[in-house]
């Protein structure tokens, strides 16, 4: 099994990388600092064949899913959506994937041939949309690539078996990413000859349409992934079965349709890093099995010479496929900058071989991988790490990312957490595209950047200083009405201060900053007071004489009534992160509850307090509900350094010293560790998912100490003290006071409320 020594280098220091000296550089933590300000290279101009883009940010490709009309056509929603990035200064902009293989790929087209994602085929009524935002996004200097991709094969949701009797497909016979047991079909040459027609088609279409250039989607373990990596294309007839073959056929295409002087961009994974990732679990694996072939790190700077030969002006390069997911979605827990080391290799090739473009120019390189930190990112290209730096979810969580960096304001950019809730989360549920700590994406088309001013302005209360707290009365207070923000703590934040104190939470750490900065800002203005240590009574706050009250007072955490829990040392996840002096020489600890805060928890206390570490949830997942990525990072990391995880497990007991458990042992049981497959959304069956049996068996745990992280109920007995007593005449209640979730349901919230009040 081939592997590389520096792949497996870089994913195993994603692991471990807080351990050394990590403040604030790339590979380690990244802070909104300004050292290098003026950012002169980050600001100044670069060519792409004989386009020149004014500075060098690249908004990465976010899927665009449901943000069209159901015939693909772009829909205001998407195009105000990306007119936000271009008026926020961002350089060049890339839209979401644009499947050119609809009726092909069984999994791009839904029933009734309408489509979740844009299209740029199908109807000329489509054109439009497309005009309509390149032209929207011109106004303001932006250029913009339109994303094509030849399909998403064993990565597409599997829903075409159950709605239309259709296998979805592949390069060759491979497992459904989704559900493994179900086999992906080989599509034919002549399928794939019809798919090349089709991105030439798109590509001219989207020249007519004033689109600045063309994007193809070859990386993370897609269709064009598929047909180019003999990990996935194992064919042995036919053109086809030459793996370098219909990439660069298809760019042949493409640049024979729209001339010579029309940008193409290439994404590509410098490795799957599959066999680095897995090891010998290659084997064990079934749906991992047929892959261990995959493109070396050599064989994959070759294609991308010959790529260039065929017309590809433009590279941005990661690493990683879905089957180890983190790595090309680097969730909070990467480091910063996680991929530059990837993006140098690359550069160094070209210039060994003097790589030029059709254009007679130089290939530039895109870095990708947690790049939104303007030092960080000016760093990397003033070291000749990259060319230009693409930046994804930052330009979600704060679309003025660019005008605030080249302004200097670094400290008014909102951070993004890494969280992927909104970004990620929200549309794999069936939502749209949006962001954890900035409530207007996705719905530019219906909410004004700058809330107008009130007509009625009221004197309002706000109960609660967390992330909801503060959202609601700064844009409340911003709009006009008098707001006093009231903490019964010492300090605001709410429980985003124990959620930032592990070193793989430093972007969340960088949204408490930015709040309190916000909050200083707000504290300037007349009509606005912060009120710390102070109890919001019923009492107090109808002698106030408020015209609203707004409870964003958060969770509240109970000790479970278990027999014994007095016979053992205890403390709450979050009152641990607070004070690590609650640890008191601990080594031994179990965490009872593995959702995220309990794998954090354990996260924390294995990598940060080398202590040993077991976690005990009774779901057949840890993590439920979180993203596919954030959870595979943590696994995966914890089961590298030994942490115990015990699923579909309830503690029955403590005694001093130990935590007894009941453990479901049913060969059904989901193995804990697995970071290769997904948990389906609970809307979509799998018929073919493995019961879990009855059969219990009973294990006893030292303990030193034992965490409870087993969430926090809706502290709402305020609010409905406050109702009952008619304390002002209106009444609210916010974020998890309301019902317990997660930062996107209470910034969201605070905001619309805030907008409308």
């Amino acid at each position: 099994m081939k592997t590389d020594a520096k792949i497996q280098q870089l994913v195993d220091s994603y692991g471990n990388w807080m351990q050394g000296e990590c403040e604030n550089r790339a590979g380690g933590t990244a802070r909104f600092t300004k050292e290098l300000y003026p950012y002169t290279s980050s600001f100044s101009p670069i060519r792409i064949n004989r386009m020149t883009v004014k500075n060098r940010f690249v908004m990465a490709p976010m899927g665009n899913l449901m943000m069209c009309e159901e015939t693909g056509r772009p829909s205001e929603k998407m195009i105000q959506y990306f007119i936000a990035r271009a008026k926020g200064g961002v350089g060049l902009i890339t839209t979401g994937l644009v499947p050119i293989s609809h009726h092909i790929d069984n999994t791009t087209t839904e029933k009734g041939n309408f489509s979740m994602f844009p299209r740029i085929d199908g109807t000329r009524t489509n054109y439009s949309g497309w005009r309509e935002l390149a032209q929207g996004c011109h106004v303001y200097g932006s250029k913009v690539f339109i994303q094509l991709t030849p399909g998403l094969g064993r990565v597409g949701p599997p829903t075409c078996l159950v709605n239309e009797y259709k296998f979805p497909n592949s390069a060759s016979f491979n497992p459904n990413f989704y559900i493994p047991e179900l086999p992906c079909l080989r599509l034919s040459g002549h399928a794939l000859n019809k798919i090349i027609k089709n991105a030439g088609q798109a590509s001219a279409d989207a020249k007519a349409c004033c689109l600045d250039g063309v994007y193809l989607h070859g990386h993370e373990g897609y269709l064009l992934e598929q047909l180019t990596n003999p990990a996935f294309n194992r064919r042995k007839l036919g053109k086809y079965a030459d793996w370098q073959r219909f990439g660069i056929d298809l760019i042949k295409e493409i640049r024979r349709r729209v001339g010579p002087n029309y940008p193409i961009m290439y994404r590509i994974d410098l490795s799957l890093a599959l066999n680095e990732t897995y090891g010998a679990d290659m084997d064990r694996i079934k749906s991992l099995k047929k892959f261990k072939n995959g493109r070396t790190v050599e064989q994959t700077l070759d294609y991308m010479v010959n790529l260039v030969k065929a017309g590809v002006d433009l590279f941005d390069v990661d690493l990683g496929c879905y089957d180890n997911w983190w790595l090309p979605h680097p969730p909070a827990g990467m480091p910063a900058g996680c991929f530059l080391e990837v993006s140098k290799i690359v550069k160094d090739h070209f210039r060994e071989k003097g790589v030029l473009s059709n254009a007679g120019v130089e290939v530039p390189v895109v870095a990708v991988g947690k790049l939104g930190y303007p030092d960080l990112a000016e760093q990397a290209l003033r070291d000749g790490m990259c060319d230009m730096v693409m930046l994804g979810r930052p330009l979600l969580a704060d679309p003025d990312w660019c005008n605030k960096a080249y302004a200097g304001e670094v400290e008014r950019i909102r951070p993004c957490i890494g969280c992927q809730e909104g970004c990620i989360n929200e549309f794999v549920e069936g939502g749209h595209p949006q962001c954890a700590v900035n409530p207007r994406t996705g719905f530019e088309d219906v909410m004004l950047a700058l809330p107008e001013k009130t007509q009625t302005p009221k004197k309002i209360a706000v109960v609660g200083a967390g992330p909801g707290g503060i959202v609601f009365a700064i844009t409340a207070a911003r709009r006009g009405h008098t707001v006093e923000l009231i903490e019964k703590a010492a300090e605001v934040g709410g429980k985003v201060v124990p959620g930032s104190v592990p070193k793989i939470k430093y972007d969340f750490e960088n949204y408490l900053h930015y709040l309190r900065g916000e909050l200083k800002l707000a504290e300037k203005m007349d009509n606005f007071t912060l009120r710390l240590n102070t109890e919001a009574t019923g009492d107090w706050l109808a002698a106030q004489k408020y015209d609203a009250v707004v409870f964003a007072v958060g969770t509240k955490s109970g000790t479970p009534p278990i027999p014994g829990i007095e016979q053992v040392k205890y403390v709450q996840a979050t009152d641990l992160l607070c004070d690590d002096s609650l640890l008191n020489g601990a080594k031994k600890v179990v965490v009872v509850g593995g959702g995220v805060v309990g794998c954090e928890t354990a996260y924390w206390l294995r990598y940060e307090k080398d202590c040993d570490v077991e976690v005990v949830e009774m779901l057949p997942h840890f993590m439920y509900g979180t993203c596919t990525a954030n959870r595979g990072h943590l696994l995966y990391y914890m089961k590298k350094a030994n942490v115990g995880l015990y699923n579909c497990a309830k503690v029955v007991s403590f005694a001093p010293g130990k935590v007894n458990i009941e453990q479901n042992v049913s060969a059904g049981v989901p193995d804990p560790y697995n970071t290769w497959q997904p948990i389906l959304p609970e809307n979509i069956p799998n018929p073919l998912a493995k019961k879990i049996g009855p059969q219990t068996a009973e294990k006893s745990l030292d303990a030193e100490l034992v965490v409870l992280a087993m969430g926090g109920k809706p502290d709402d007995a305020p609010f409905f003290d406050a109702q009952a007593n008619l304390v002002a005449p209106e009444l609210y209640n916010i974020g998890d006071s309301f019902a317990a979730g997660r930062v996107l349901e209470a910034s969201r919230a605070a905001y619309n409320l805030a907008c409308r009040i």
